[in-house]
């Protein structure tokens, strides 16, 4: 993985927010701005109620950032498609239990890729969930929405799982990252934080006001 900004919290914005048209500009806008990581959500349509991009647009983009690529698969079922997806130049692969049919299967299989695996966990899928995973992977991605579409209000009950996993990766004693993903802002960005959250995920919050606003936006993420 490429170096990152040394920083306690990392932001890393989801280009499900950005402008479409010009994502290639916009995954340089927001590296020129401070960003640690790019958040791409993968959707098939399937799996959650929408459909966005696949590897080749993770591919195209590639050359446009030295930033770890992020990618969360929301797609079912996931195994086919994480060598294309490791290929196209994803640093990080997150996938959720529900998407199997065997999650450890498929942590091994990142893992064997050279890649770092991720398990995603749902508003309603259990903290628990990670008890014979956790001394496998490298990140946890809390979802505080339901999966599927940008711009959802945070879920705060989903801050008592925060603050579960967070006891995990501490009695774990290994380096895993925990990482929030729903209506982040500049009020829920303190709470998640506080709950144990070091990667925030924020999609609406980064990419308001165009490109200009975008450090900024990023700094009162970071700041919180």
């Amino acid at each position: 993985m490429t170096a990152e900004t040394p920083t306690l919290v990392r932001i890393a914005p989801s280009i499900l927010s950005a402008d479409f048209a010009a994502l290639g500009q916009e995954v340089r806008a927001i590296e020129a701005a401070g960003a640690d990581w790019v958040h791409i959500d993968v959707m098939d349509g399937h799996f959650v109620p929408n459909l966005t991009i696949g590897p080749a647009v993770v591919k195209a983009l590639r050359p446009h950032s030295t930033l770890p690529f992020d990618v969360h698969l929301m797609i079912s079922p996931v195994d086919g498609f994480l060598d294309a997806f490791a290929a196209a130049g994803a640093d990080i692969i997150t996938v959720h239990p529900e998407a199997g049919p065997h999650i450890h299967r498929s942590v091994q299989h990142i893992k064997s890729l050279g890649k770092q695996a991720g398990v995603s966990l749902n508003p309603a899928t259990p903290a628990k969930m990670l008890d014979y995973l956790i001394d496998e992977i490298d990140l946890v991605l809390v979802m505080s929405v339901n999966p599927g579409f940008g711009g959802q209000s945070f879920i705060t009950s989903q801050l008592r799982k925060i603050e579960a996993v967070r006891k995990m990766i501490d009695k774990s004693g290994r380096d895993i990252r925990l990482e929030v993903d729903g209506g982040i802002d500049a009020n829920t960005a303190p709470q998640a934080i506080a709950a144990g959250a070091d990667v925030l995920v924020a999609g609406t919050a980064t990419f308001k006001g165009g490109p200009d606003a975008y450090a900024g936006n990023i700094r009162r993420l970071r700041g919180a």
